[in-house]
């Protein structure tokens, strides 16, 4: 089945636009799970079950959001045979993916699509927000154990709290986008983005993983590049 698209649309880089929804998953997941576990009870009527439906409705439209991306994406890849190879990625398949599970469809599409076509780099310094991230998680995470054993107030550790969130909300948006950079940079070390993306997401749910993947993301580009 083929169609037709406006020409706006079809001059849009749609695996661009597949990568920046898929950077909303996580503050969008974040925000209904806050209102799953009633963390964020400060007295607002209707607070939890509003967080729950944003969270829900947000998820829901960031799933068709990328399964269209990667329908769009695909397609015009398979117009270009010389380009992608033996690389013809299904449109209506890695659709079907995507409304199933897209956070991990989304990154399976952007680990192949990289391997053939490469990812436009973009800042040099976000090697800068994976350290803060880093440094941010693991000063956290120490205070939240010593909140913990020293029973502080609940609004420190809401602020704790709080301050991970962000730490890891930031955290796949630049080591993804970092890594772009150093395989343009590189001639040994040539971190996949969309691998390093999915990387980032599993540490969502595994927090302690947060810093072990960081920490070794910046060693490795140290030795490469240098820097930090």
């Amino acid at each position: 089945m083929d169609f037709e698209l406006p020409s706006s649309a079809a001059e849009l880089d749609w695996a661009r636009v597949a990568e920046r929804l898929l950077y909303l998953f996580p503050p969008v997941i974040g925000v209904g799970v806050v209102g799953v576990l009633r963390e964020a009870d400060l007295g607002v009527p209707l607070l939890q079950r509003g967080l729950v439906l944003f969270g829900t409705f947000g998820y829901t439209l960031l799933t068709i959001g990328v399964a269209g991306a990667l329908l769009l994406d695909a397609r015009r890849v398979r117009r270009q045979p010389r380009a992608s190879g033996e690389w013809r990625p299904n449109p209506w398949l890695n659709a079907a993916f995507a409304l199933l599970w897209a956070p991990i469809a989304g990154v399976v599409y952007l680990f192949r699509r990289h391997r053939r076509f490469g990812t436009p780099p973009g800042w040099s310094e976000w090697w800068v927000v994976v350290a803060v991230s880093f440094a941010t998680t693991v000063v956290g995470l120490v205070a939240a154990v010593v909140a913990v054993v020293l029973a502080f107030p609940g609004p420190l550790l809401t602020v704790i709290g709080l301050s991970g969130a962000v730490a890891f909300g930031a955290f796949p948006i630049a080591i993804h986008q970092d890594a772009a950079y150093v395989c343009t940079r590189s001639n040994g070390w040539r971190p996949n983005p969309g691998l390093y993306l999915g990387f980032a997401f599993l540490t969502l749910f595994v927090a302690p993983l947060q810093p072990l993947l960081a920490g070794y993301y910046l060693l490795r580009r140290h030795r490469t590049l240098g820097t930090p």
